[in-house]
């Protein structure tokens, strides 16, 4: 039977900018983040890495805290919408605070305000958009080539504005006179053109009511009860074994990315050629934003996302394989190669990914008898924020284990091996072991068998 469709064209653009918003945030932040402190405020990195690390603390909570509280906003906007469009702002303020951190300030006082403003994006703002923001997919729409649709578009935008950003970002701070005056001036910008982005992102799209959302379910006999508190929102999660599975990849891929963000690092002190970091970003974003392009005919053809999502993953950790024999080797066009087939295997689950965590949330409804669509979605930002925050704190401790000393232009011996093993061979490792979780993850099959059942 054919399924209905809700949106057009506009609608799935104008959800997709949303993430130019999310990236102007998350790819500045993972991507450079950690050079601004050390080279220019003149931090430790271990110290850096050990206080993200502790924000991951006040992190706890938040997400699953969110996630119940998008479930239960009832507004003229919807669920998600309104946290999406309020907790930009506060993303936009602590993103500009955290390249601002003032050179005369005693270190004491730069690492803490480093890590209030750091714990305040992450913990508060940035989870209360993210959640919203990947929690509609959804409820704007039932339809399930649609939600696919949203996930690529989405991605294309995302990978897209993090190119940008990989490519233009040290230029940008130099032509806005280089040093902390350039940092702050190209975060204040980052930060404003988010926010405008972000709003038009909220005003493209509007949700299904909850009558509408839960039809084609009580058409068939099955009434849910739908009142729930944080405490069982959280039992519902645990007891969800795709759920724990999709939060397990997202951690991965976002150490993945903090770890490819250490590429400036490597560019800088082994390939002695800071810009090669721009041209890695070209042949990683490029080949990303070609599979999502594809992957809703892949879907369709192959009948589901399983078997696209593993095969593809197989394919990243074949390429990331190569880009280690090549690094080595000390070829540079192979290692650009072989980047870009990593990254065109690893397109289709960046594609399809809000589609399998609404199929994780169908899994609950069928099993529990609970809608739980903000909530579950409390995987994406737990994964950006634990993934990401944990990637950048082992990046840190890694490189302060190893010697590095940011007022050196020639690192030690130990750290130029510490960088070989954080860009070559962690990414390859966290590839591997995603595809092995990818193998157990048929949420697709085990929803039909459920209805099948009814």
């Amino acid at each position: 039977m054919q399924e209905k469709k809700y949106l057009k064209w506009y609608n799935k653009v104008g959800y997709g900018s949303g993430d130019i918003a999310g990236n102007v945030v998350y790819a500045f932040l993972s991507s450079f983040v950690m050079i601004y402190l050390t080279n220019t405020v003149g931090l430790n990195p271990g110290i850096v890495g050990t206080l993200i690390a502790a924000s991951k603390l006040f992190d706890g909570v938040t997400d699953i805290f969110f996630g119940a509280m998008i479930d239960k906003t009832k507004s003229r906007l919807g669920k998600a919408r309104p946290w999406m469009l309020y907790g930009y702002i506060g993303c936009a303020i602590t993103l500009a605070a955290i390249f601002a951190i003032p050179l005369n300030l005693g270190k004491f006082a730069q690492y803490t305000w480093f890590f209030i403003a750091y714990t305040l994006l992450n913990a508060v703002f940035y989870t209360a958009n993210n959640i919203a923001y990947s929690a509609l997919t959804a409820l704007v729409t039932k339809n399930s080539k649609e939600r696919v649709q949203m996930g690529s578009c989405r991605f294309i935008f995302a990978f897209s504005t993090s190119l940008l950003i990989q490519s233009v970002t040290i230029r940008a701070v130099a032509t806005c006179g280089g040093g902390a005056a350039g940092w702050r001036t190209v975060a204040i910008i980052y930060a404003l053109i988010g926010l405008v982005v972000n709003t038009l992102s909220v005003l493209s799209v509007k949700e299904l009511s909850d009558e509408e959302l839960n039809e084609s379910f009580r058409e068939e006999g099955f009434v849910p009860e739908e009142k729930y508190g944080l405490i069982t929102a959280a039992k519902l999660l645990a007891s969800n074994k795709f759920y724990l599975m999709i939060c397990g990849v997202y951690i991965l891929q976002q150490v993945y990315s903090a770890m490819i963000g250490m590429g400036i690092y490597y560019m800088t002190y082994v390939l002695k050629n800071e810009n090669l970091f721009g041209v890695f970003s070209w042949a990683m974003n490029i080949p990303l934003i070609l599979a999502l392009i594809f992957t809703p005919t892949l879907v369709a053809r192959w009948k589901g996302m399983y078997k696209l999502n593993l095969r593809g993953y197989m394919l990243a950790a074949f390429g990331r394989a190569m880009v280690v024999v090549a690094g080595y080797l000390g070829n540079v066009p192979l290692m650009l190669l072989f980047t870009g087939v990593a990254a065109l295997g690893q397109g289709p689950w960046q594609g399809d990914m809000n589609a399998v965590i609404a199929s994780c949330s169908e899994y609950t409804y069928l099993t529990k008898g609970k809608r739980v669509d903000g909530t579950m979605y409390s995987c994406t930002s737990l994964g950006v924020k634990l993934g990401g925050g944990l990637g950048t704190a082992i990046a840190g401790w890694l490189l302060a284990a190893s010697g590095f000393e940011g007022s050196l232009a020639v690192q030690p011996e130990s750290c130029i091996y510490m960088l070989y093993f954080m860009y070559l061979w962690i990414p390859l490792i966290i590839n591997v072991v995603i595809t092995c979780i990818l193998s157990k993850m048929n949420v697709e099959e085990a929803n039909e068998k459920l209805k099948q059942g009814f």
